[in-house]
């Protein structure tokens, strides 16, 4: 199915393991370069479901707020 998809997507059903685990699929850790010990951020809404976000991008996120932070105090 995935050979099918647009370039850069990828969908795939994963099931739960006992412990609450799923796997990531390889084609979704290869277009995300996600590697074994890599950290991924979790982010879960009741109503619009669960996003895997790899870390580089909350971590951008996270220097985006503190260079903003920084932007604000040198203002005052």
């Amino acid at each position: 199915m995935s050979d099918k998809m647009p370039k850069g997507k990828f969908i795939s059903t994963v099931k739960v393991g006992e412990k609450g685990q799923i796997v990531i699929p390889k084609p979704a850790r290869d277009m995300f370069s996600i590697k074994p010990g890599d950290t991924v951020l979790l982010l879960a809404d009741e109503d619009r479901g669960i996003a895997i976000v790899s870390n580089d991008v909350y971590m951008d996120f996270a220097e985006a707020i503190f260079a903003a932070q920084d932007r604000k105090d040198d203002e005052n």
